[in-house]
This record gives structure tokens, sequence and C-alpha cells, in this order.
């Protein structure tokens, strides 16, 4: 042993012996096309042996062996490495890389090469998106964009979530961006499948929006789906995806020997509610993509399939969705033909958010079947189940998940055929045209048996059928030209130019029937003919409407110029007219102006690549929430009885020809600077949302009975400031580490409250129903929480003491008071956070990759109504479950809104951790490639809020169950955690990509 230990350690000396005797020092010049590079990386391949040229573009490696590998490597530039063989000077000359700085990066109306980007402008490739099961395309940026806020409180896979840009942008119309697919403006993210999509752009600032004019006020998303290549073999690819889902951090309530020991009411039963209305939600996704291409045409056909369950019983959906691209050149390849369709089909089953809130609150006590009541109970009566009869707002979770039906489909089908002509290098025209149709018809059914919404115990009512469709159709031309020319060495210029025309006709239709035969087991939605509502007037609720030839008309122009290839400036104009307006104010002008320069084409500074600052100006608008709302409206008034002619009665809504658009006015400043490993992106901006659209009470004496109209009033300004950066941690042969962080904060104030100082956003019933919770006061920051302040003290009675925050002796803290001076009311806290950031980690060794992705919001609150209505131990409501967080106190026993419900919701969230493996395959071989990975999203929040979901809750739906508001959200009301809230989920996949 001691032989070979000694053989070991003399062949390893000898070895390292003969390296440093045949090492030798390498020198050398590094240059590109214009000149001598400094700052550039070199390092000797597999070790850590290296340096980096100086201001001439030298360098000198020492200990260098005589068949290493060195690796050259720049931002901006492709990496090479090129074999020593002996030499002792290497003079490189390295090549830009158009995959970096000279990037293409899509605008709208065209491209420009990203190191010419005068604007705030984000772009996020494929390999970026995040990972796992995801159901939306906006999920695919969550947290990857500064500025950008994509939240889906709780996880329900039904909803779309919400999507902010730098903030509240309009109070009365659409709080989102502006979605452009394949260049066809307001398409929805539903219509495309996530593993279609290639690229998202984001046009965060006034300046780089202003060329899409009136809806781009809450900023723009770009959209580029997959295509074919030319030449390309024919391919086909697959991607899979199996996930599993469960609940997670659900709102902390007592078990049955915690209830009784509170006084609560026995039923004789051990009932986990939560537990009885969840599930473990599995999850698949399949997507075959076959492409291929000639010299002259290329195809991509993609078929995905979603079957994605909710972790609350009878919640989720299945998705059919089918998307083919086809590009083709004529003439010369001087016509270039690009068609763009897909078709969606989704079903969808909503379910029943109540049945979690009433989960949370019923008797654990209490039998799930009736059977198994603690005293005689017509089960029958209620389809099996048991339900606590006599008491306000209760009933049984299961039976409201089970017995009822709430579900929904959508097709939608659109085209767009692209038709660019070049007449020379540098003129081109391009003509688009496209169309999109969206049929929705969604059902809810209650059968005479449910106690929840279907009247069982009602001698007049029993049974209920809900039916609503509505159908949209969207159609889009748009036609444009551009030039490209360069002068000289010095100066180049683009011009784009056009016509945008748009028109979106809707309609829809709702009915609501009841009063269906008892005691049949039968779905009387199919057969709604028997409804004795027939037979009852006034019973039957039927609404419908009809906006046709919604029209958008725009001309723009806009130039990019360059000069010295370091300075840049570009400038838009659109003309834009709407039909939602009023006659005289029908056409709005949206300018924007943007200059920038590489200051480090001038300043060589050492190891620096690239400092550009840049600075815009932009104004873009927002056109009104809906259709005629510049009209007038009346009333109409029937025949008595039924009978008789109908009359038109006293108008409601006066007209108002002068309502114009709604105007964000932008001023952005960003500085971006890269180094070798080092790149980072500051943005600072002022923004003024001047005349919001939005209903204004008058005076009825003096305007011939009309109550309202809408009209130009308010103003917002928000001051932002957006951070992005990368770092290249380890980079070698053997292992890359990228680290990412991107972080923002913002404020937005009420410059100007038309509607007057004001408190909304009531709590509801049971008992508060005049509280409401969120301040609206010109001058102020939007999104305060206001109430009065608890002083941890409770009388004898259990009521808390509340403080005299005006130290006038004397405590005001009604809800009659909440503005006024003597009033002991103050602000709580934030629904806004201060501060949102990603953090990304990115590490690739051999085969291996790992992608760790922490998302997290801080400085904001949240109102948590579990909390305020169920906390109390209130001896009057013992037949109603309590809610146990660390906070609850047993001697309070009455329920008063106060700060004790205000909690901060700072979290630090690992959003995605996802581990992949690339298996190692034969030039050869029938598979090309093939990858595995496993991803686990929502694995672990840090938080101290104990609510079932820290995340901020942006806008407020009311306190109607399931939330009745969806129609119309209350923007000016964040920081509510409402009671029908999803829950929270953790979902595990493994994912399988084939090539081949």
């Amino acid at each position: 042993m001691t032989q070979n230990l000694l053989r070991k350690i003399l062949c390893s000396f000898f070895f390292v012996l003969g390296g440093i005797l045949y090492s030798q020092t390498v020198t050398g010049t590094v240059s590109d096309a214009a000149g001598t590079l400094p700052g550039v990386n070199v390092i000797v391949k597999g070790t850590t042996n290296g340096a980096q040229t100086d201001l001439d573009g030298t360098y000198t490696l020492d200990d260098v062996a005589s068949d290493a590998v060195l690796v050259f490597s720049y931002l901006g530039f492709k990496t090479q490495e090129i074999a020593v063989n002996g030499r002792s000077v290497i003079d490189v000359i390295l090549e830009e890389d158009v995959a970096q700085l000279e990037a293409v990066v899509v605008v709208g109306y065209g491209n420009q090469v990203r190191k010419e980007i005068t604007t705030a402008v984000t772009s996020v490739s494929e390999e970026e998106f995040n990972k796992g099961v995801i159901n939306n395309a906006s999920q695919l940026l969550q947290g990857k964009v500064a500025g950008l806020s994509v939240y889906n409180k709780g996880g329900n896979p039904n909803d779309n979530g919400i999507i902010r840009l730098r903030g509240l942008s309009t109070v009365g119309g659409n709080t989102e961006p502006l979605v452009v697919i394949d260049g066809v403006l307001g398409q929805s993210l539903n219509n495309v499948d996530p593993s279609d999509i290639k690229n998202i752009t984001v046009l965060k600032d006034g300046s780089a929006a202003a060329i899409y004019g009136s809806r781009a006020s809450s900023g723009v998303i770009l959209v580029t789906t997959k295509s074919g290549r030319s030449n390309q073999p024919f391919s086909v690819e697959y991607n899979g995806q199996y996930g599993v889902s469960d609940a997670i951090n659900e709102v902390e309530i007592m078990n049955r020997s915690q209830f009784l020991a509170t006084g609560g009411t026995d039923l004789g039963s051990d009932t986990d509610w939560v537990d009885e209305v969840t599930r473990s939600a599995f999850s698949q996704v399949h997507n075959i993509a076959m492409s291929g291409g000639a010299e002259n045409t290329n195809y991509r056909v993609a078929v995905n399939y979603r079957d994605t369950e909710g972790i609350l019983l009878n919640s989720g959906f299945e998705q059919l969705n089918v998307r083919g691209n086809f590009t083709g050149t004529l003439f010369n390849d001087k016509l270039r033909i690009n068609f763009n369709s897909a078709f969606t089909q989704r079903d969808s089953d909503f379910g029943f958010n109540e049945a979690l809130r009433y989960a949370i609150v019923y008797n654990p006590t209490a039998p799930v079947f009736g059977d198994d009541a603690p005293f005689a109970f017509n089960s029958d009566q209620f389809g099996g189940y048991f339900e606590t009869l006599g008491l306000f707002d209760s009933f049984n979770p299961v039976s409201i998940a089970e017995q009822n039906r709430n579900a929904g489909a959508t097709t939608t089908i659109n085209y767009n055929a692209d038709f660019r002509y070049s007449f020379t290098d540098e003129l081109t025209a391009t003509l688009n045209v496209g169309q999109q149709v969206s049929r929705t018809d969604n059902n809810q059914y209650y059968p005479t048996t449910a106690f929840f919404r279907g009247g069982a115990v009602s001698p007049f009512r029993k049974g209920r059928a809900d039916f609503y469709s509505n159908e949209a159709r969207t159609k889009t031309l748009e036609l444009f030209g551009s030039y490209n020319k360069t002068f000289n060495d010095f100066f180049r210029m683009k011009l784009d130019g056009g016509y945008s025309f748009q028109e979106n006709d809707f309609n829809e239709n709702y009915l609501q029937v009841g009063d269906f035969p008892p005691g049949v087991d039968f779905d009387f939605s199919n057969a709604i003919e028997v409804s004795q509502d027939l037979n009852e007037a006034g019973r039957i609720i039927a609404n419908s409407g009809r906006n046709d030839d919604d029209r958008i008309i725009a001309f723009f122009l806009r130039g990019n110029f360059t000069f010295d290839d370091a300075i840049y400036l570009s400038a838009s104009l659109r003309r834009e007219g709407s039909s939602r307006f009023g006659e005289d104010n029908q056409w709005g002008t949206f300018p924007s102006v943007a200059v920038g320069a590489d200051l480090n084409n001038y300043l060589q500074l050492d190891n620096v690549s690239l400092l550009k600052a840049r600075l815009g100006y932009g104004v873009t608008g927002a056109i009104p929430p809906g259709v005629g709302l510049s009209q007038t409206t009346f009333n109409v008034t029937n025949g008595a009885g039924g009978f008789g002619s109908s009359s038109t009665g006293i108008g409601t809504r006066l007209a108002n020809p002068d309502l114009k658009w709604e105007e964000k006015r932008e001023l952005n400043f960003g500085i971006e600077f890269a180094m070798d490993r080092l790149s980072a992106t500051v943005d600072l901006y002022n923004r003024d949302i001047v005349d919001f659209i939005t209903s204004v009470q008058i005076d009825a004496a003096s305007n011939n009975g009309f109550t309202s109209q809408f009209q130009n009033s308010g103003e917002l300004n928000t001051k932002g400031f957006e951070l992005t950066v990368n770092y290249d941690v380890v980079r070698n042969d053997r292992v890359n580490y990228n680290m990412g962080l991107v972080a923002s904060t913002y404020e937005t104030v009420l410059e100007k409250n038309v509607g007057g100082d004001r408190t909304i956003a009531n709590l509801g019933a049971p008992g508060q129903n005049d509280t409401e919770v969120i301040l609206v006061r010109e001058g102020d920051e939007i999104g305060q929480i206001w109430g009065p302040v608890f002083t941890g003290e409770v009388d004898a009675n259990g009521t808390p003491i509340l403080a005299d925050i005006n130290g006038d002796g004397n405590v005001v803290a009604d809800q009659g008071s909440a503005l006024a001076e003597d009033g002991d009311f103050k602000v709580l806290g934030q629904g806004f956070p201060d501060w949102e950031i990603g953090w990304t980690h990115q590490v690739q060794f051999g085969n291996w990759d790992v992608n760790a992705f922490f998302r997290g919001a801080f400085g904001h609150s949240m109102v948590n109504t579990f909390r305020v209505f169920y906390e109390p131990r209130i001896g009057s409501q013992s037949s109603y479950n309590y809610v146990n967080t660390d906070l609850a106190r047993d001697d309070i026993r009455t329920a008063q809104f106060s700060s004790y419900y205000v909690e901060k919701a700072d979290f630090l969230r690992l959003d995605n951790l996802t581990v992949g493996y690339n298996f190692d395959l034969n030039d050869d071989s029938f598979i090309k490639s093939a990858r595995v990975s496993l991803t686990a999203q929502n694995l672990f929040t840090i938080t101290d809020y104990t609510g079932a979901d820290p995340e901020p809750a942006f806008q407020d739906l009311g306190a109607v169950d399931n939330g009745g508001n969806t129609g119309n959200p209350e923007v000016l009301a964040p920081g509510i955690d409402r009671r029908y809230n999803y829950f929270q989920n953790r979902t595990i996949t493994l994912g399988l990509n084939v090539k081949f």
C-alpha cells in the first residue's frame, strides 16, 4: 500500500513538473472590425488562468501549456476558442454577436436593433420564461420584467389574474396592457398557448407605446409566436408535462376539540371541511409541433392540449389549441406572405369559491350527510346532505361544490395574413388583415335540493338555472410602409408610417329561470320550459346587449435616426379617432420623442462595452370603458301588470358631446450599462394621467332630470424607479452560473379628485355593511387603508378599546365619522407594495441545468377579512367556527374593524425551482434531442401574514360572494383579502421534451 501511494505521488509530481517545463507565455492583440478592444476576457480553457486586454487591446498569459485552448469572450461579440499549438503570439479578431447588442427587437410596426432603442423596452425570450404548468401566457413573465406586476392571487386555474405595468394607469377603463400577437392589436393572452410563444416584448414607457395611441396608456405587450425556418428539414417536437397540486397555507381555524372548548354547538361529528372540498389536483399538458421549410417557404403547425384540475372540487378546465403558421415568398423574394391562424376550445368548470369560504366557518362538528345528523333530518330534501337550518349565511360546503354546476365553454377562431412587398432594398410596404371570432356560453344550475341558491326550503321557488352567452368579432386592417436608408458611415435613418383600422362587434344575452318540479332527479337546465317562472310575472330575469361598429381609425408615422453609430433619435406621431367619444372630440393626437447615446463610444471606459443614456417623452391615451358613454340613456316604463304599451321614462344619463381622450404623459430617463459579466438597466419615470373618463353626479333640477354624466375629470401622478441586473457569477467550460435581479418601486398620488374625498370598499355582511376601509382623498397616495386604531386593551364586555388619535379626550370611531374633523381614524397601511422583486438563478453544468426563481413584494398591507368576521369569540355565534391564527385573542368578543386586522404582508417566495437533464444523442439518431425536467412551483413562502395568500390585491370586486363585481372592479381599493379568494397551491411537475 505504501509503495502504491509513493508511486502515485511521484507520478503526480513529474506530471506537474512536465506541465511547467512545457508551459509558455502567450501574448497578442484582440480587436474587431473597427479596432482594438479593451476589457476582453482571455482564459485558458478548463482552468482559472486568465487575463483581460488593456486599453490597447493587448493581453499576456503566463504558464500556458503548448496544447492548451484559449477562450476569448466579450459582451456583444461571439466567443472564440483558439488552440495554442505551441505559439507564443496569438492575435484575434472578434465578430459581433447579432444575438446580443445587434439583436433585433420587435417594437411595434417593425423591428429595431437592441443597442439603438431609446425607450424603456424589455424583451423576454423563451429560455427565460417561467417553467412548470403555465395556464396563461402572462405567467411566463411573472417577476421577469421590472415594473410589470402579474398576480393570480390564490392560484385559481380559471382566473387570468391581474396584470399591471407601472401601477395604476386609469380609474375607469382598461388597466391592463394592450396585447399585440404577431402584429394584430387587441388580442387576448388566452388565445395563444404558452408553448407556442417564442418571445414577449414589453413596451413600458410612453415614448415606446405612443405608436399604439389610444389603448396604450397601460403599456403594450408584444407576443411573437414560433414559426418554421427556411431550408429546415421536417421535424417534430413533443413537450409533455404531468403535474400534481395540493392546497397550502390554508386559513387557520379551530378543530373539533378547540371549537367545543370555546363553547361551540356540538353536532356529533368531526369534519375537516377544507379537506372535504379540496383535493390533489392533477394536470397534464401535451404539445406536438411539426415544422419544416424549403428555400422559399416554411411552416409550423402545433396542437396543444391542456387538462388542468383546480384544488377546489369541480374546478378546472380542458383546452384544445391548434395554431398554424405559413410563410412563403414570390417574385424573386420581393413578396413575402405570412399567414397565422389559431383555434381554441376551452371547457371550464368554474366551481364555487363560496365552498372554500363556508369551509372556514362551517361547524366542525357537523356531518357532511344528513343520515349522520344527531337528530331526525330530512336528507332527501337537501340531496342527501346535512344543512344547519335557521342560521344566517350558513351552507354545507360539500353540498355547494357537488350539487351545483358552474360551467362554461369558449370557442375562439382567429387568423391574420401579412403581405410585405420589397420595392427596393430600402423601401417596403406591408398589408396586414385579420379577424377574430369568439363565442362564450356559461351556465349555472342549482337543483331543487340545493340549499345554497336552489331554494330547497322555499315554498315558492325551488331550483334555478342561469344562462349567459356572448359573441365578439374583431376585424383588423393595417397598411404601412418602411423606408430604411444609410447615407454614409455617420448617418442612417428608418421611417415607418401607415394606416390602421379596427372594428369590434359584440352582443350578449342573459336568462335566469327557476321554480322547477321538486322531487325529480333531472337536470332542468335542459328543459327550462317546465319552469313555473313562466307563469309568474316578474320572476324571470332576462337581459341582452349589442355593440356594433365600435371602430378605431388611425394614421401614424415614426422616424428612427442614428448618428455616428452611437447617438440615436426616435420620434413618432399617431392621429387616432374612436367612435366611443363625443361627436366633437372623436380624434386625438399622440406624439413621442426619445434620444439616446452610447457614451462609451466616446469615453472608452476600461472593461465597459456599453454605457447608454436615454431620455424619452410620450403621450398615450385611454378610451372609455364602454360603448355609448357619451350618449343619453333612458329608463323604460312598462304597461301596468304587463299589459299595455311601454314608454320611455325620464333620462338617467346626460349626453356629453365633448367627452374626449384620457391621456397619459410620461417622461422616462434610463441608463444601460454592460461589462463582460455584468449588465444593468436603471429607469426613472414621472407620469401624469389627466382627464379621467368617469361618471359624475350632476344636479337633476338644472339638467332636465338627468342625474349623471360621463365627464373628463381627475388626475393621477406616478413616480417610479426600476432596476434590472444580470451577472455571470461563474462562467467557464464546466459551470455557468448567472444571477438576475429585477426590482421596481412607485408611488401614485391622486392629484385631482372630482368625486370628492370619501371612503370606499365596505366589508359586507354580517354586520360590517357600513364599514369602509379604503381612503380616497385628493393629494394623498392611492391605496391607503383607513380606520381606527386598536389600543391592545379590551373592556369588560369584550369590546376592543380604540385609541383617541387626536387627543381630544373623546373617541369618535363610528363609520359615519370616518372623515369628520373629530374622527379618530388614521392610515393603517398601504394596499400597494413599496417594492416588487424577481430574483433568478440559472446554473448549467454538463448536461444538467438548474433554475431557481424567487419573487417577493414588500411594504404592502392586507385587510384580513376572515379575521375581521370570524376571529372574535362572539357567544351568539356558537354554531359557526372561528379563525384561530396566532393573533387570535379569547377576550375579544365583539366584531370591530380596526388596525388589529390590518397586517403587513411582505413575502419572499420560491416561485419556481426546475432541475433539467439533456441527454447525449448521436448525430444520426432518430431522436435529435431529449430533455427531462422536474419543476416545483410555489415551493415555500416566507411571510408573517396569517391569511391564505400574502400577494397584493390590486383591485376589489366587492363584498358579494364569489366576486360578484367582476365586470366593474374598484381599482382605487387595493389591499383587501376577501373571503371568496381561492387558496394557494403547490405544484410538482414532471416534464419531457423530445425533438425528432
